[in-house]
């Protein structure tokens, strides 16, 4: 028996190594490609040069088009978090037979294409009451939808992992109020739940193109779209910007998991 739970625990392994060797190898090749100077008939480059991510840091464009992304990214994240978090919690908790219908049009975003909703929202937008096509404001709308699966799952596995009907009931059995039980026992519970689905969207707007060059490819650049518009100009150069882009998001994620559990020592304490 323990040989074979051992043997079990080898292949687990060994599958997960495969498949980051699998993941890695195309970032790594990228990696490559950024730094290399001349690069045409050997295993490795032949010459290295820094002097793609020199030219794309002096180019304007990337600034404003990483500028761009992050707060137009923020402000979707944030707002979707505003929402969907007292929304998750009150269904979640008080009004469980709604759960099948939130599903529901939770997974909305799963069946329609990102061409299909692009084309959808320009000609629901471009006139009428509510004329908002080629803006920020139709943008960020449609980054909330994009990320609604994943803050409605997230929140609510994490209400559902810590039981949060029994908190809930403890704390105000214990004298706190709903608003006060929510802020000190079910929040500090959830948070770490929280943040991941926090970053795991941020990650899913901020590599998003289809949406985003269809609805303001024209009038607003994102981090994709300048992405997009120099791979034509030398591969080099997207890949110094591949790779600082994915450097971005590792380091970015750092920092918010760290903050977030600092927060978390800081609410328990």
């Amino acid at each position: 028996m323990e040989t074979r739970v051992k043997k079990t625990g080898l292949t687990h392994k060994l599958l997960m190594f495969v498949l980051m060797i699998y993941l890695l190898i195309p970032l790594l090749a990228t990696f490559l490609y950024a730094f290399a100077k001349e690069w045409q008939t050997t295993v490795l480059p032949e010459r290295w040069t820094v002097g793609w991510f020199s030219e794309m840091f002096q180019d304007i464009r990337f600034l404003d088009a990483l500028w761009t992304s992050l707060y137009l990214c923020s402000i979707s994240v944030a707002l979707s978090l505003v929402i969907m978090l007292p929304a998750v919690f009150i269904i979640t908790v008080y009004l469980p037979k709604w759960e099948s219908f939130m599903k529901g049009i939770v997974v909305l975003p799963y069946a329609v294409p990102g061409v299909v909703a692009a084309v959808g929202l320009i000609r629901a937008y471009s006139s009428g009451p509510i004329e908002i096509a080629g803006t920020a404001y139709i943008l960020i709308g449609a980054y909330f939808i994009v990320i609604l699966p994943y803050m409605y799952q997230g929140i609510r596995n994490s209400l559902l992992t810590v039981s949060a009907v029994e908190l809930l009931g403890s704390a105000e059995l214990l004298g706190a109020t709903r608003i006060k039980a929510f802020v000190s026992v079910i929040l500090p519970n959830i948070w770490p739940g929280v943040m991941t689905s926090t970053l795991l969207s941020f990650s899913v707007l901020f590599g998003e193109f289809v949406l985003t060059n269809m609805l303001v490819g024209g009038h607003i650049q994102t981090i994709q779209v300048y992405l997009y518009q120099r791979v034509g100009e030398s591969g080099h150069l997207a890949s110094a910007i591949a790779i600082s882009y994915f450097i971005f998001i590792l380091v970015l994620s750092m920092i918010l998991m760290k903050l977030g559990k600092r927060m978390n020592r800081g609410i328990e304490g």
